[in-house]
């Protein structure tokens, strides 16, 4: 880095002081910048920016205390409480999967249909009917979504369970069970699917539509949402 020998050993405490803080308070990122050397070969951050894993916040009640949430994406710091993964995207068609990995392909095949994704949502492998409702209820929030894109391969989740959760989700959203205020394109496959596909098939929700193929949903959901973009 060519620092002269006067101020490689200043430069080497202040090194070994950002690793110990990035160890030390479970950051996932320690940024320093700029740093600067001074005429008087003084090392010193004239700047800095700090991220901190939110699943170690625990042990860290003082970087804790330092939250600001009004700075926070309120449907964000709602999917947090409920133990979801949810990234505000600013799009208008929404996207509930399994997976992180998954979620990140749902996003691109949207994209590459033509649609505007609102969210990146992973629901985890814990899922249970009440939390699957609650992320319908986030993703509708605010009317920001047009249409939503179900894509789940179910693992340690269970396809009948994600079912359960779209027909509860459909109780509290329409008041009464009747269906969907936005098309809903629903892809299961995996452990349980043919159960899953049977409570949805028996359940008269409106407008939750069975895909056989993420690459068929994702292009039907885009359909739909600009269409009824087109009709509004």
């Amino acid at each position: 880095m060519h620092f002269k020998p006067e101020a490689v050993r200043k430069a080497t405490k202040l090194m070994k002081c950002l690793y110990n803080a990035f160890i030390g308070k479970d950051c996932s990122l320690a940024e320093i910048n700029p740093l600067v050397v001074t005429k008087e070969d003084d090392v010193i951050a004239l700047d800095a920016k700090l991220n901190f894993d939110d699943s170690g916040l625990f042990r860290h009640p003082d970087i804790e205390a330092l939250r600001d949430e009004s700075e926070e994406d309120p449907k964000e710091r709602a999917a947090a409480k409920e133990g979801l993964n949810y990234v505000n995207l600013g799009g208008d068609v929404a996207c509930m999967v399994n997976g992180a990995g998954l979620a990140m392909a749902t996003v691109d095949i949207i994209k590459y249909y033509g649609g505007e994704p609102a969210n990146f949502l992973d629901v985890g492998g814990d899922s249970t009917p009440e939390k699957i409702a609650a992320a319908f209820e986030i993703m509708l929030d605010g009317n920001q979504s047009k249409g939503i894109f179900v894509n789940i391969f179910g693992g340690i989740n269970k396809c009948d369970v994600i079912a359960e959760g779209i027909v509860k989700a459909a109780g509290i959203v329409a008041k009464g069970g009747e269906g969907m205020p936005v098309p809903v394109v629903v892809r299961l496959e995996g452990t349980n699917v043919e159960r899953g596909r049977q409570i949805l098939k028996e359940t008269p929700i409106k407008n939750v539509i069975m895909a056989p193929t993420m690459e068929g949903g994702a292009q039907q959901i885009v359909e739909l949402v600009e269409k009824s973009k087109k009709n509004a």
